[in-house]
């Protein structure tokens, strides 16, 4: 998995960067300590491949919310709704890369 991550992270670099520093300032998981600045790099590493699919911030949404899920379990991932801002600010980094 890190290897598909480092090839998407290199391929995509702009965007996976602006999507880590998204979720990393949105903080859904209270696991920022300031100098983890990597910290959801796995998280943008399954989420960035299936905005493919997406087609509104609340398809980016929906992917964010279950990726959290897969990745901490539903109960620590919390509700869908938790992710709202993030997403959105998700679509427009998306919006924006695919131009």
């Amino acid at each position: 998995m890190n290897a598909e991550r480092e090839q998407l992270k290199h391929k995509h670099k702009p965007l996976f960067d602006q999507m880590a520093q998204l979720l990393f300032e949105a903080d859904p998981m209270g696991i920022n300590f300031e100098s983890n600045t990597d910290e959801y790099d796995p998280e943008v590493g399954t989420i960035l491949p299936r905005l493919e699919g997406a087609h509104s911030a609340d398809d980016v949404q929906t992917v964010v919310h279950e990726e959290f899920c897969r990745w901490f379990g539903p109960e620590e991932a919390g509700t869908r709704e938790q992710y709202a801002a993030v997403s959105q600010q998700i679509w427009s980094a998306w919006c924006d890369f695919k131009g």
